[in-house]
């Protein structure tokens, strides 16, 4: 069998058969089939094979290893959690999509309370903000954030999500646009049949962020600041050594001594007053001068280079240098206005881009409930008292009525009264 037939057959989910020919259709229903609501993704495969061998080979982004490394670096992970724990606390709802109206759609209190219930204990070990924050580590560390989808037939609760490790999903460049065709699959390490776990359309969620046209893969921030993060490290650690005197910044010179002398001395200083804090007495003809390298200052240390890799780094994460502690030129009538700046710039384009994949992808294509979309209520308006104020004016002028503002708040309909007979 030549190697195009057998990366057809792993893309295609088929056991290889002893003669090297397709296993046949039975065996590929066999392979497929599943428990409904059962999970098809290895858990934490690079565990099992860390950074090595096929691994190494199989994963779609080039430096993953280095990437999540640098993430757990002080200045990068600062920048991921601004993001990452903003849009995880939010408060979202579920309802109904615009062009739709609540009234007409079937049963659609109860559906949405199903949708809540799903989102809120997405699977057995996860809640809404662990698999959130998951996701969104992956997304901003390499543009590769995944979940896989599965829909159990409960009525109370249609699904199951678990967040997978996104480095190790591999895109289909030739699917057309088929349910029946895989369009993703995982890299699981083993060598065979089962280095590759196919998954449908429907059977996966992956978010990239920003997308191009000549790659299949996303960009995460940290990729874009991979080169100034690495920058940062060097002078940081340069810094550290020279601030702890690891670094000599001076030497000692002797005139006129014989190499005798000269040993002597070195010994005589290694032994009796390096390290001990004794004062050392010297006599000679000639009294010794001490040359430095360096003036022994803060440009030594190269602090205004660290904050401008630091100003860097927060471009690269779409926040203002303020948000990684440089504040050198923020005062209080300028905090606000970064703050809100962070806000608009890095944190709702990001919740946006996910709340949109659970509604596209998990409402829509896995559940066939196109009526309903997910949404963050913290994005409608960051100010409580402006949002009142709108929302006010709105009913005074007959726009809204009280139960589409009460939508808009995560509220459920008001019950009107029904007057009893006497």
């Amino acid at each position: 069998m030549g190697m195009r037939e057998r990366l057809r057959q792993m893309w295609a989910g088929l056991p290889l058969g002893r003669e090297g020919g397709f296993a046949g259709e039975p065996e590929l229903a066999k392979v497929n089939a599943g428990v409904a609501g059962e999970r098809k993704t290895a858990l934490l495969p690079s565990i099992l094979t860390p950074y090595g061998g096929v691994v190494r080979e199989a994963l779609p982004k080039p430096t993953p290893v280095n990437l999540r490394k640098f993430a757990e670096t002080p200045a990068p992970r600062r920048a991921i959690n601004t993001i990452k724990d903003r849009i995880a606390s939010m408060d979202w709802q579920i309802r109904v999509k615009r062009g739709f109206s609540a009234a007409q759609v079937e049963n659609a209190t109860e559906r949405m309370a199903a949708l809540r219930a799903g989102m809120e204990e997405p699977n057995a070990t996860d809640s809404f903000r662990t698999l959130c924050e998951q996701v969104l580590e992956d997304l901003l560390v390499g543009g590769f954030g995944a979940m896989e989808m599965e829909a159990t037939g409960d009525e109370a609760r249609p699904f199951q999500l678990w967040p997978v490790d996104g480095a190790t999903i591999q895109i289909n460049l030739k699917w057309d646009g088929s349910a029946d065709a895989p369009r993703y699959a995982q890299a699981t390490g083993k060598v065979g049949t089962g280095a590759l776990i196919p998954l449908l359309d429907d059977e996966l969620i992956y978010i990239r962020q920003n997308p191009r046209t000549y790659t299949p893969f996303g960009l995460g921030r940290l990729e874009v600041a991979f080169e100034t993060i690495n920058n940062f490290l060097a002078a940081h650690r340069y810094a550290g050594r020279l601030a702890s005197n690891s670094v000599v910044q001076y030497a000692l010179w002797l005139n006129e001594t014989t190499p005798t002398q000269h040993e002597r001395m070195i010994r005589w200083w290694q032994d009796e007053i390096e390290g001990t804090g004794r004062v050392p007495i010297l006599s000679c003809e000639e009294k010794p001068e001490v040359l430095r390298f360096a003036g022994g200052t803060d440009a030594d240390l190269r602090l205004e280079w660290q904050e401008f890799l630091l100003r860097m780094i927060a471009n690269a994460f779409d926040l203002p240098a303020m948000m990684l502690g440089v504040q050198s030129d923020v005062n209080k009538s300028t905090a606000g206005e970064l703050a809100d700046e962070a806000f608009r710039n890095a944190i709702a384009p990001t919740a946006k881009l996910f709340a949109e994949h659970i509604t596209r992808d998990l409402f829509a294509k896995k559940l066939g409930w196109r009526e309903f979309e997910f949404v963050f209520n913290d994005l409608e308006a960051r100010d409580e008292t402006e949002e009142v104020q709108i929302q006010t004016e709105l009913l005074k002028a007959g726009v809204l009525t009280v139960d589409e503002v009460r939508a808009m708040r995560g509220l459920g309909p008001l019950v009107a009264d029904v007057p009893t007979e006497a």
